[in-house]
């Protein structure tokens, strides 16, 4: 199979590469840093098509789809997060998170699915988060966009019943990774503990994505939390993520 994805410098993105070329998959790796990206593929043993390309710029989609074509998996993996007041925030920050995180992950479920149903075969995984099942203050557009993520891929999960084409959904909890550093939050080391590495919820989603399920959340700590904040008081369910990240400070 040939596997596109995207946020392939670092993190989630980066340790699923070896998953897939252990199974033998080529690979097109996609994220800004073309060094980083030439690091990641290099000792993989398996053919790798890079490219550079900033996925929130306005027609990075349809770019990227007319250099590669079809390909038989999509991993949509990029995007990144912001810690602080939402009020405070730098506009033109949110509105190009907003641009990855949703705009570019649409365009891309949109433009690669077309030959995918055609040929009645294929599969997306795509990497929404815990964050995903309830507001988050201090976070609050991250959040919104993962809520996003999540809704978008469990309908179309629903609508491709049969068609061939499966959508998977990875919510990753608090995972090691760059993400941190990005997003402007402090990670201290009684969190840094309880956190799953990039390593291993690659794995989950991995599985996840070759078995065609529609919903993997990995750990069994953060089963557990997205389940209580669906089931949960609202309210109750709001104060307590607000405590947690303020404890971020």
């Amino acid at each position: 199979m040939r596997v596109l994805v995207t946020g392939a410098s670092s993190g989630i993105g980066r340790a699923l590469l070896p998953l897939f070329a252990a199974d033998g998959h080529e690979l097109v790796v996609v994220a800004r840093r073309e060094t980083a990206l030439e690091e990641a593929t290099r000792s993989l043993g398996v053919k790798s098509e890079i490219v550079a390309l900033d996925l929130a710029k306005p027609g990075a989609v349809d770019a990227l789809f007319q250099r590669t074509g079809p390909v038989d998996v999509v991993v949509n993996n990029a995007g990144f997060g912001l810690y602080g007041l939402f009020a405070e925030q730098d506009r033109a920050k949110l509105s190009e998170m907003i641009a990855l995180n949703i705009a570019a992950l649409t365009e891309m479920t949109h433009v690669y699915l077309a030959p995918m149903r055609a040929r009645r075969s294929g599969k997306f995984l795509q990497v929404a988060s815990t964050a995903a099942f309830q507001p988050g203050p201090r976070m609050a557009v991250y959040y919104a966009t993962k809520a996003y993520v999540l809704s978008l891929s469990e309908a179309l999960a629903a609508e491709l019943e049969g068609s061939g084409v499966t959508v998977t959904t990875l919510c990753p909890g608090p995972t090691r990774s760059e993400f941190n550093d990005t997003a402007g939050y402090a990670v201290t080391p009684l969190v840094d503990k309880q956190m799953m590495t990039s390593d291993e919820v690659a794995r989950v989603g991995y599985r996840a994505l070759m078995r065609g399920e529609r919903l993997a959340i990995a750990g069994a700590k953060n089963k557990l939390l997205a389940v209580a904040s669906q089931v949960g008081p609202r309210g109750l369910v709001l104060a307590v993520t607000d405590r947690l990240m303020r404890s971020r400070e």
